[in-house]
């Protein structure tokens, strides 16, 4: 077996200081392998989100260890964990776009950073991944002229473009109805596979659970250590 592309060692994390500390997670050990698409459910204020930006090295770890992508990131220095960000793909509830770009260049923005390529490969690539995301024909409208359902499929677009090894999606299906929420994890789960990613995603929604080779389930800080396995 492959090594865990993201390997959790019992990780706790606070919130606040002093007499107002309140510990949110409480030791949380997993892995996840390359190309493994995994839902975690649970209720509101579980713990969820704050684990999810923890392995996204968007917040620090303050206990245990966390390894993404080969690198601990408890300790970690800031430059180190930029680095590692380039090679996550975000998807959250709010899509987060630019209301001053259109679609296309909101997808080219994830590969701004990228030095190799040319502008033209840039738009080429944006172009080509939201024609995979069924937006086409959308590619030059702005966020206010498109549905909620398409400003997600660009948000995904956004969040894939640049070939991330993981992909963190909190809540991506929350304010879509049931058919466009159904399309935009299967593009998901599609895109994912395709390019051997690992994805991580945060739901409520028990439509979509079946998309998932493993579902983890979080309640009071503490990940539930019972796996269902979705055949």
């Amino acid at each position: 077996m492959p090594d865990p592309i993201i390997a959790i060692d019992r990780v706790n994390h606070y919130y606040g200081s002093g007499r107002l500390r309140k510990q949110v997670l409480f030791e949380i050990t997993n892995e996840i392998q390359p190309g493994e698409i995994v839902i975690m459910t649970g209720p509101s204020g579980s713990g969820k989100t704050t684990l999810l930006t923890l392995i996204g090295a968007l917040r620090s770890t303050q206990e245990g260890s966390m390894k993404v992508l080969g690198e601990e990131l408890r300790g970690a220095p800031h430059k180190k964990l930029v680095e590692l960000r380039r090679n996550i793909g975000y998807i959250f509830q709010s899509h987060n776009l630019l209301n001053s770009l259109t679609a296309c260049q909101n997808v080219q923005m994830s590969i701004e950073l990228h030095d190799q390529l040319s502008d033209k490969d840039r738009r080429h690539k944006a172009e080509a991944m939201l024609e995979a995301v069924g937006l086409g024909e959308w590619i030059n409208y702005y966020p206010h002229e498109l549905s909620g359902g398409q400003k997600q499929r660009v948000a995904i677009a956004r969040a894939l473009v640049s070939q991330p090894k993981i992909v963190l999606a909190d809540e991506p299906t929350a304010a879509l109805d049931k058919k466009t929420g159904r399309d935009v994890v299967e593009i998901m789960q599609r895109l994912a596979k395709q390019q051997g990613s690992a994805i991580l995603l945060v739901t409520h929604d028990n439509r979509i659970l079946d998309v998932a080779d493993r579902i983890l389930h979080m309640e009071d800080g503490r990940l539930s250590s019972r796996e269902v396995t979705v055949l």
